[in-house]
């Protein structure tokens, strides 16, 4: 049962902020205003926390009307008020004081430890977890150890099928993502099926050892994926030399494996091939049947007829070569310079697969902005029929399982629609701007790379942002194995201080090679010769005195937090806030306070910009600011100079950007096209030359992504960028920043790269390093119904085999028995005892016995006829026995 020390331990600022009601934001702000003694004014307990804070008392505990929610009374107020703020803003400050959370542990960074090191920490790391982690295991065979079990965590929702077959690593098996991965032969789930069923089972019973019932084709995920066999030890001598190539080792030969299971199986052996076996079968197989095309393609792809026939428009030879490098692996990253047309071969890789692999169902997730241009694309270069996800949840719940074979959604309804998502076979899912899912921890990048198709495409322009971790989730969602378990890859290729801070990156020449076979990147300078050239020009600006009080006032805050040994979240939501009104002071003073006049002295520099670039002929421009506020104050400049102009920001619904941009681009009387972020990604803007950023992002990916909207393809005159910089503040220190994360980019993707090691300072890891842990129990998350259900279907699948061989022996049984009973009752002559002899041996030979001394008949019939005849003789001969037993 939780207690209130368990809901206030995970007490969020927004929850608390909503318990106060709208004005809950200025309750806290001011309640923390007030000092308080933790040991003269606040009492906690399992069953209440209470403020004294002699003017009112506050008392907090849980609802007994609703299960996990909060009362909050104030003995003086009947609303929210500032003493309902100081008791929550007080609980958000103090959880470490108030034994509600504890330091961090400090941990041995696992980049400096040896291998075996490494493992058995690992190991470690999820006997822990095996043993703390609340969940619910369901056996599938009664009263047997080794057998099939339903894990569920309760903390996720989440089921597995565990299969236990021994006690050491590597034995058992466990459909987790952990599993899979991790290279250690077992997982929480595993090690805790372990735990549970050595309680349960008497010791005679854990020493028997598992015993292989049927030939089973299955994955070993050691070091390397290996297919292997399952052989009982009771199989006959001619079936054994059958499978003799494939004893104890590695199956490297599917189409000759394929063959000896044909073999068995016409001798009377079922050979079970499990899902994941068959999946990596299947792939083999496919990579193999397009493997000569797909080399064809490659050696001269601008002579290759598919250049011109593929889709309804002529593709460039490196667009060609990037769609038969994807299909020739059937999951690859394309990470293309923006502007290179990755949509375009996204589509192309779709075609092709069907052609090739007869698919005929292709989910497309992307960012809501470029859903319409995915549809614009899809309409324009096939013939195909394509559905945009749209409308209320009932709505969109239809939509998925259309007959259309392009679905595009975007990422926050794959959140919202799993449930739905999950029940269609997707043959190919793609993902643009894939580097969404750059952050793993984040339940988006979770449920995306949850999703399964035998094929998949991940379009991003900017696979590595910040960190090398990013360009790693991005890879896991096509192949979670290829790059290693995550704790190999940190120990691989990070360099850290002896406490675990990130220092910088190393052995990035074995990264780049490991990479190529799985990603292919082509820059502008590569394959577009004829790209018109780009120049970039930083203007410094000196702040007034006014933005710099703001600022500097606010620093002050960062560099306090930044000294606390462990950081609360109320200290990262401060430090967040802090960081903001830094960034918004070096634009205007009014982003942050709303009083006019709003001092700026960057607005009186657009001013002198914009006043020389409209004395140029058919100048256009992109000007970009992260605020809406800033536009708002540009809007007026923009009016005083008279220049016609376009606005996007996220306020702008999505069924009205596709005219603001075709205003812009065809219209030259439009020449400013305004926007936010929002506008950064996937849009097409050639008919502009110049770009100005009005403030810095925090990453170049973003900057990379404003400028790629008027310098791609289809652009015909050099292209100006401006970078407005306000001196003596955070930008300058931004400029630095988006430099060192611009050449770890080059240096982890760049081919030509000959950096093997660099340095980065990665504050962020820094501070979640720092993070107090809450200590308070979590709440059991709701059972994710449908995976329960997958998991269930996968273990009755492989049992099924087995209750249909029982059903069989008993109808046979059953039949016969009947016949006996039909016939009149005589005596057992010489002659019936030799018969029955007779008969007893021969049908001795069709059988074996089982691990638990069950006879077991196995024999093939030549076709259905003789199934069929059996019948027939089998009714007759019941027929006759019925006859003769009513005379």
């Amino acid at each position: 049962m939780l207690d209130i020390k368990d809901i206030l331990s995970h007490l969020s600022y927004k929850q608390a902020c909503k318990l106060l009601g709208p004005e809950g934001e200025k309750f806290i702000r001011t309640g923390g205003q007030f000092e308080i003694s933790l040991e003269d004014q606040v009492i906690l307990n399992r069953d209440f926390f209470q403020l004294d804070m002699e003017e009112a008392v506050v008392t907090i505990s849980l609802d007994p009307m609703k299960e996990k929610e909060l009362n909050c009374v104030c003995s003086v107020c009947n609303t929210a008020c500032n003493h309902k703020g100081a008791a929550l803003s007080l609980i958000l400050e103090e959880k470490l004081a108030l034994g509600l959370s504890a330091p961090p542990p400090e941990r041995v960074p696992i980049e400096s430890l040896s291998e075996q090191e490494l493992v058995e920490q690992e190991l470690k790391d999820r006997i822990e977890r095996a043993n703390t982690q609340k969940m619910r295991i369901q056996p599938f065979g009664k009263n047997e150890l080794w057998t099939d079990y339903s894990v569920t965590n309760l903390a996720s929702g989440k089921s597995y099928r565990v299969a236990l077959r021994g006690w050491e690593r590597g034995e058992s098996y466990c459909t987790c993502p952990d599993f899979r991965k991790n290279t250690l032969g077992t997982c929480k789930h595993i090690l805790h099926v372990i735990n549970n069923v050595r309680k349960r089972f008497r010791k005679n019973i854990r020493e028997t050892p598992f015993q292989i019932k049927n030939i089973c084709v299955y994955l070993r995920y050691g070091t390397d994926l290996e297919l292997r066999l399952l052989i009982p030890e009771s199989l006959d001598s001619k079936s054994t030399e059958t499978v003799r190539p494939f004893i104890n080792r590695p199956i490297k030969d599917v189409h000759k494996l394929l063959k000896q299971v044909n073999i068995l199986e016409k001798e009377g052996h079922d050979v079970i091939i499990y899902p994941d076996a068959e999946e990596f079968i299947s792939r083999m197989l496919y990579c193999e049947q397009v493997k000569l095309k797909v080399e064809g393609i490659r050696k001269d792809p601008a002579r290759h007829p598919l250049r011109k026939s593929l889709l309804k428009t002529e593709l460039l030879p490196y667009q060609l070569d990037g769609i038969a490098f994807a299909v020739g692996l059937g999951r690859a990253v394309i990470a293309d310079d923006m502007g290179l047309g990755k949509t375009i071969q996204g589509v192309g890789v779709a075609e092709l697969l069907a052609q090739d692999a007869n698919i005929a169902k292709v989910l497309i997730i992307c960012p809501t902005s470029l859903k319409s241009q995915w549809r614009l694309e899809i309409e324009r270069f096939t013939d195909r029929s394509c559905r945009l996800i749209i409308g209320n949840a009932e709505e969109r719940a239809a939509q998925y399982d259309s007959h259309s074979f392009y679905t595009v959604c975007n990422y926050e309804q794959v959140l919202r629609d799993i449930q739905n998502i999950e029940k269609i076979k997707w043959d190919l899912i793609i993902l643009d701007e894939g580097q969404r899912i750059k952050n793993w921890e984040t339940k988006t990048s979770q449920v995306v790379k949850a999703l399964k198709s035998p094929f998949a495409l991940v379009l991003t322009g900017t696979p590595l942002e910040n960190r090398l971790e990013e360009l790693f989730s991005i890879v896991e969602f096509i192949d979670d194995r290829h790059l290693g378990p995550a704790f190999r890859f940190y120990n691989t290729y990070r360099v850290t201080d002896e406490k675990g801070k990130l220092l910088g990156y190393k052995n990035l020449d074995n990264l780049r090679k490991a990479l190529k076979p799985v990603l292919i990147r082509r820059t502008r300078a590569e394959v577009i010769k004829e790209l018109p050239p780009r120049t970039t020009e930083i203007i410094r600006i000196t702040p007034t005195e006014e933005q710099l009080i703001v600022h500097n006032q606010n620093k002050r805050i960062v560099s306090q937090i930044l000294s606390k040994r462990y950081i609360s979240e109320m200290d990262l939501l401060r430090l967040q806030k802090a960081l903001l009104i830094c960034r918004m002071a070096a634009n205007s003073t009014f982003l942050v306070d709303k009083q006019p006049p709003g001092y700026s002295s960057k607005l009186e520099e657009i001013d002198m910009l914009l006043e020389n670039l409209k004395a140029e002929k058919d100048r256009k421009i992109i000007l970009f600011s992260e605020w809406t506020t800033m536009l708002n104050l540009i809007e007026p400049v923009l009016e005083k100079h008279k220049l016609d102009y376009v606005r996007l920001d996220g306020s702008v619904p999505q069924k009205m950007r596709l005219s603001l941009i075709n205003r812009f681009q065809k219209d030259p009387e439009c020449k400013v096209f305004i926007s936010t972020n929002a506008g950064s990604t996937g849009l097409n803007l050639q008919a502009a030359d110049t770009v100005i950023n009005v403030d810095l992002p925090w990453n170049p990916a973003v900057l990379e992504q404003r400028i790629g909207r008027a310098h791609r393809m289809g652009q015909k005159r050099p292209v100006q960028v401006f970078l407005m910089v306000t001196k003596d503040t955070l930008e300058e220190s931004l400029l630095e920043t988006l430099s060192s994360k611009h050449a770890l980019f080059l240096a982890a993707l760049d081919p030509n790269s000959e950096d093997a090691s660099i340095d980065l300072a990665s504050g962020m890891d820094e501070l979640k390093r720092r993070l107090e842990i809450l200590i308070g129990k979590k709440p059991v998350e709701p059972e994710d119904k449908s995976m329960l259900a997958q998991v269930e279907d996968e273990a009755q699948m492989l049992a099924k085999k087995q209750r249909i061989e029982n059903a069989g022996g008993q109808l046979l049984s059953a039949a016969f028995n009947f016949i006996d009973e039909m016939f009149p009752k005589q005596e057992d002559t010489e002659e019936i005892n030799q018969m029955t002899g007779t008969f007893e041996k021969y049908l001795a030979g069709c059988m074996n016995r089982d691990e638990n001394g069950q006879l077991k008949m196995t024999f093939t019939l030549p076709d259905e006829s003789a199934l069929h005849s059996l019948a027939k003789s089998l009714a007759k001969m019941v027929n006759i026995g019925a006859q003769k037993s009513s005379h």
